[in-house]
């Protein structure tokens, strides 16, 4: 988080990595945020704990797409074998939005990105659309349409160009937040 006035709104980030494309992913939205005026708070998913024990006005959600999906312990598994690191697959964004409490939202904005194969680009289900359900099930309402972001391969690297859109993405996301939800005037001294 930046050294910022303490008015400005706050995004929670919470993300999942196998092998750092979602992760580079999610500095490059992080950025795009806070260029957009909405300071975050990152979190890798074993280090987010629950939701309601952070102050936030927006939530941003990021995930590999695993079998049209959000990641399953069997799919976190098939990472590792492949090479991910074995910590990694603990646990996921999947299991961490059900955790949370049913009315954790409140009608709370919240966007989620995914990161998946570039052959695969045109899936009608993927992770970030997985996400996005989950998360309106917990009250929460959709802030922006889910973005995929282009990996050339499982393990990657990231397509030319994904970073300068995710930085995009998230700017659109804190311009459309402040937007729809203008600071109050300040008052008269």
């Amino acid at each position: 988080m930046s050294d910022t006035p303490a008015d400005r709104p706050r995004a929670l980030v919470v993300y999942e990595s196998m092998f750092g494309c979602t992760e580079s992913v999610t500095r490059a939205v992080v950025e795009g945020l806070e260029q957009g005026g909405v300071d975050a708070v990152v979190a890798e998913v074993r280090a987010a704990g629950r939701a309601g024990e952070q102050e936030y006005d927006l939530l941003v959600v990021g995930a590999p797409t695993h079998a049209f999906s959000l990641s399953r312990p069997g799919t976190r598994q098939d990472a590792v074998r492949q090479g991910a690191r074995a910590d990694r697959a603990e646990t996921g964004v999947r299991e961490w939005i059900t955790a949370l409490d049913p009315d954790e939202g409140r009608h709370r904005p919240a966007a989620a990105f995914d990161t998946r194969v570039t052959k695969v680009r045109h899936l009608p289900k993927a992770a970030s659309t997985r996400a996005v359900h989950l998360l309106a099930r917990r009250g929460f309402t959709v802030a922006e349409r889910p973005a995929p972001f282009f990996v050339e391969d499982v393990k990657g690297p990231l397509v030319d160009g994904e970073l300068d859109r995710a930085r995009a993405w998230g700017r659109r996301i804190a311009l459309r937040y402040l937007h729809e939800h203008p600071a109050p005037p300040a008052a008269a001294g």
